[in-house]
């Protein structure tokens, strides 16, 4: 049979099959358990100005360690949305503005965010004021 095109097609019975190497089978047992340094997360506040990390408790009269803003206020709280009714997704009244100063909304959440520790929490080492205390430190006498 005269074939119309010169490529060799799946139906051709002449083609040779190319074997596989075989592989050795993978082990079934337990591998050797590693355990690695993986960063964790945790949840912090952070000031709406100047992004500073707040530990402390939010209460009306707080402010920012940094920068000196208002905590209390509409831009630091959790249901603060742009796209909400009067900028808020809580069902308030009026709206309250400006958006960054303190008001006695009682609504308010602190917004909380999840964020990846990057570095470890392990304490520095002490730094030796004396040669001998270096000396002493190294071979832990």
């Amino acid at each position: 049979m005269d074939r119309k095109y010169k490529q060799r097609g799946y139906m051709d019975s002449d083609r040779e099959r190319q074997e596989r190497p075989k592989q050795e089978p993978r082990p079934k047992g337990a591998k050797e358990f590693r355990p690695r340094q993986m960063p964790g997360f945790h949840e912090t506040t952070r000031c709406s100005m100047c992004g500073a990390s707040i530990a402390l408790e939010i209460t009306l009269e707080t402010q920012c360690p940094k920068c000196k803003a208002d905590l209390h206020a509409c831009k630091q709280c959790g249901f603060f949305d742009t796209s909400a009714r009067f900028e808020c997704t809580q069902p308030i009244p009026e709206r309250v503005q400006p958006k960054n100063v303190r008001n006695q909304c009682t609504f308010f959440a602190a917004k909380k965010s999840i964020e990846r520790e990057t570095s470890s929490q392990a304490p520095r080492p002490t730094v030796p004021k004396t040669a001998r205390e270096a000396f002493d430190a190294l071979f832990k006498k």
